[in-house]
């Protein structure tokens, strides 16, 4: 029998997550910073009978208009202990112990799950079924950082090795941590979007990510006489850095600075003894591209997995739910 519990702790939680080998957007911080618009983080410790841990779901609950009430999300969660992280058993008693808490406490249509679990990895929960809207891209690249720099240098397409031996003249590539530097680089962000056409959320969103991350924000940029020109951001844990962003400038593509900046980051979390750092999701376009050019392998992973609690409101929910992103989508163009 399992045991639900609440978190309030921030330092407590953090503590556990990093121990049990988390994602970092099942970080406290991560949580914190969705409140800034419609979600509500809470924090699940999930324990045996005996006490034991056996894993964690930090759960970003939204409310929704009647008759739906309310979502519950687990972003790259639940975490399971690693001593059980490799077993069936284990990963559905955590799984199905959040979704049992979720359905009593917050209700509404029901629980999404996005596990950082490679595909065919059993979520293990009553009625749970694969998502027709995904939220996190189920493809992506994840480097495997225990590797040498000879190991990993060798997995780049030639012209991504190149630029990382000899791109980037011209400019200084470093780690930004000043909050006057963060700002810049969201001057850059901001140009990039307007360049690719997509929206972004306002400036003080991604201040808050990287207050509310710390140290595990991890931004590298490259500076063109004091100006960011080219940069990569990651959320960091104690074994996995997840890019959230990136950009460059006309400045940045003339000095080819992309490809040694995000070799920079790699480089970086490697040192700090990360062991996966996961490019975050492949499309077909040119940014996935430049993704692929930093490995010869692809990961699939589990996806986004659905629990509902009510079967019609699911159906309801899920049906408009595609519309409803739609309408999202044009109205922040406007």
């Amino acid at each position: 029998m399992t045991t639900v519990t609440e978190v309030h702790d921030r330092s407590a939680w953090d503590a556990e997550v990093q121990a049990s080998g988390g994602h970092p957007l099942q970080l406290w911080g991560w949580g914190e910073v969705k409140r800034l618009g419609p979600w509500t983080a809470r924090r699940l410790r999930v324990t045996s009978a005996d006490g034991t841990l056996l894993g964690l779901a930090q759960v970003l609950v939204r409310r929704l208009p009647l008759p739906f009430r309310a979502l519950s999300y687990v972003p790259r969660g639940p975490v399971v202990v690693p001593d059980g992280a490799g077993s069936p058993q284990s990963r559905r008693e955590v799984a199905q112990a959040v979704g049992d808490w979720c359905a009593a406490n917050v209700r509404g249509v029901g629980v999404t799950f996005e596990p950082d679990w490679p595909a065919g990895t059993d979520l293990g929960v009553d009625g749970a079924r694969q998502a027709t809207s995904t939220i996190l891209c189920r493809s992506t690249l994840v480097l495997d950082l225990t590797r040498s720099d000879e190991e990993l240098m060798a997995d780049l397409g030639r012209t991504t090795r190149a630029d990382v031996r000899k791109g980037g003249r011209g400019v200084e590539i470093r780690r930004v941590v000043a909050d006057d530097e963060i700002d810049s680089v969201i001057a850059l962000y901001r140009q990039s979007a307007a360049h690719a056409g997509f929206a972004l959320h306002d400036d003080d969103y991604y201040r808050a990510v990287h207050r509310e991350l710390g140290d595990s924000s991890l931004v590298v940029a490259a500076f063109a006489d004091g100006v960011p020109c080219s940069f990569v951001w990651c959320a960091a844990s104690d074994r996995t850095a997840f890019e959230l962003y990136g950009g460059v400038n006309d400045v940045g593509r003339k000095a080819r600075a992309n490809a040694p900046v995000k070799w920079h980051a790699v480089r970086l979390a490697r040192e700090a003894g990360l062991e996966r750092y996961d490019l975050n999701g492949l499309l077909n376009d040119g940014i996935s591209e430049f993704k692929r050019s930093f490995a010869k392998h692809e990961d699939l992973m589990v996806g986004t997995i659905d629990v509902p609690f009510n079967g019609l409101l699911y159906a309801a929910w899920d049906r408009g739910l595609p519309l409803a992103k739609r309408v999202v989508r044009r109205l922040r163009r406007r």
